[in-house]
């Protein structure tokens, strides 16, 4: 840059030099040579600027590959002592123009893969909380390494973070640029700063070899088998091609709607759950090309992502929400969130036969175990009528007549992509006053209906 400036300063002292000597002779000439010498004034001063905007060109390509070189150099350099200060305390934040130095993801006297947990932080200083709570359950730090990807570069959230030293490794998202987004869409401007950092987050992580991926917010709780479950359902998602997620969150996971005797339940769900799931690096290749703009979970739950593969979800949530505010400004968190089970046993999943979850097994017993279950009105079941505590069916054959019944029962109503919040084939499985009920299309249920978003 300082080239650019000496260069460019010599050449306009020069020309203004030039320019005020021919200005002098102007005034002394006579008048015939001076209408002639103006007119090669005029061709000459053309000449002069256009080699200056040559000159200014060539100038801004060499600062350019000045620039380019010293990048370069300063990658293979020693880093600078506030990194390396940084690195002694066994937190690596990354340079920005600089290749992330993550934990290994070769196993160490361990059985099963590496695993990162990836935390997504921004401004929340209560990471503490989802960090202590991740810390506390973690058996084995090789296995699971904690990998804390921070977007907005909050510096009381960097501290936090800082602050546990070799327990986690912090990458910080290097774009904090605005976005640019359709004037309608103003205030959903978060959603497109989060999508952008998912996107750098998890190509950075998959970039350095790992085969899968935890994903969780900075305000999630974790269970004592959090690592346990996705650890003995990890084979589930290697060997079934139908599945390409494990989720930890049950959407219809409040207290009264689970059955807490069960924990060890879990179910297959054509509805993407999120909130604490884990992904292979096949799926992101395949997702990470096309990743969108903004909304990126709604996007993953169209019919041209998800491809009719499903995720395996528990009965009860191994993950709990305590951010009430955020970019979502709490919806559904008064009234549905802040009532999700966290599930407070240990389950010993990895020495347990998950195979009946594969899908050639669970269609079969799961499908006609549901349409032989009697079929029931709500009221019935809501004056205590029915006759049996064996499971039962609620019959809905409309997007109106879902939603009402929905409603009626404390489960959530919404569709996503024409699916119900944790429904398989369209049926809906839940506890209501101690019975397995479930709510089901008819047994000649076509598929869904995207118009029912």
């Amino acid at each position: 840059m300082r080239s650019r400036n000496f260069f460019l300063t010599i050449g306009f002292v020069g020309l203004w030099t030039f320019v005020t000597v021919l200005l002098v002779v102007r005034h002394t000439a006579d008048f015939g040579k001076r209408k002639d010498f103006m007119m090669k004034l005029g061709s000459l001063e053309s000449g002069v600027k256009s080699e200056a905007k040559i000159q200014d060109g060539l100038i801004r390509e060499l600062v350019l590959i000045l620039k380019s070189k010293a990048a370069k150099q300063a990658s293979t350099e020693k880093p600078p002592v506030g990194e390396e200060l940084v690195a002694e305390r066994g937190v690596q934040e990354i340079p920005l123009d600089a290749a992330p130095k993550l934990p290994s993801n070769q196993a160490k006297g361990f059985d099963g893969p590496v695993i990162p947990v990836v935390v997504f932080a921004c401004n929340r200083v209560s990471v503490k909380k989802c960090l202590d709570n991740l810390i506390e359950y973690r058996p084995n730090a090789d296995q699971f390494p904690i990998i804390v990807s921070q977007d907005c570069g909050d510096e009381p959230t960097r501290n936090v973070i800082l602050s546990y030293k070799e327990q986690v490794t912090l990458i910080t998202q290097p774009d904090l640029s605005d976005i640019e987004v359709p004037p309608k869409e103003k205030k959903f401007k978060g959603y497109y700063k989060i999508a952008r950092h998912y996107g750098w987050a998890l190509n950075t992580v998959f970039a350095q070899g790992y085969d899968y991926v935890i994903i969780v917010e900075d305000d999630l709780n974790v269970a004592p088998d959090f690592y346990e479950y996705f650890l003995g359902t990890q084979p589930l998602l290697e060997k079934d091609p139908s599945l390409w997620c494990v989720s930890a969150w049950n959407d219809n996971g409040k207290g009264g709607l689970v059955d807490v005797q069960r924990p060890e339940l879990l179910y297959r769900t054509d509805f993407f759950p999120g909130l604490g799931w884990m992904l292979s690096k096949e799926l992101w290749a395949e997702l990470s090309p096309k990743w969108p703009k903004s909304f990126w979970d709604d996007w993953i739950r169209q019919p041209q992502q998800r491809k009719d593969r499903v995720c395996i979800r528990p009965e009860i949530s191994r993950t709990r929400t305590f951010g009430k505010v955020g970019v979502s400004n709490g919806l559904f968190y008064d009234k549905y969130l802040q009532y999700i089970k966290l599930s407070e046993d240990y389950v010993h999943f990895t020495k347990m036969n998950l195979t009946y979850l594969l899908k050639d097994n669970y269609d079969k017993t799961f499908l006609n175990h549901v349409y032989q279950c009697p079929i029931v009105t709500f009221e019935e079941l809501r004056k205590g009528m029915v006759k049996t505590k064996e499971a039962v069916r609620i019959q809905y054959n409309s997007r109106d007549q879902y939603k009402r019944i929905a409603k009626m029962l404390g489960l959530m109503d919404d569709f996503k992509s024409g699916v119900p919040r944790t429904g398989y084939h369209g049926i809906v499985s839940f506890f209501y006053k101690d019975q397995r009920v479930y709510l089901a299309p008819s047994a000649n249920w076509k598929g869904y209906n995207l118009a029912w978003s």
